[in-house]
């Protein structure tokens, strides 16, 4: 008769537990499959805006295979200069930032 009620207490037990961790445990197995779900759509997304970022530099480079397109690029956004060359830069008024108060 006593072997029965411990059968009856291991069950309880047992089943007390694994409910406990599957369910309220902060590291659950229901918890922490949802907040690997969220990671892998993070990452996928992550992947997505890297691919095309990719695509755009791969597009990039393709334009710069000549000499002469690199070279404008070059001058144009590094203002690069070949030797005894000079460079102004004229800008407008409406293009400058300033902190006056008016």
């Amino acid at each position: 008769m006593k072997l029965e009620k411990f059968k009856n207490i291991y069950i309880i037990v047992s089943a007390i537990f694994i409910t406990w961790m599957l369910f309220l445990d902060a590291n659950s197995w229901f918890s922490s499959h949802r907040e690997l779900d969220k990671q892998i759509e993070l990452l996928e997304k992550q992947k997505a805006n890297l691919q095309r970022a990719i695509k755009k530099d791969r597009n990039e480079i393709k334009e710069f295979s000549t000499m002469e397109k690199l070279e404008k690029f070059a001058r144009e956004r590094y203002f690069m200069k070949k030797e005894n060359e000079e460079i102004y830069i004229i800008e407008y008024e409406d293009s400058l930032k300033t902190s006056t108060n008016e």
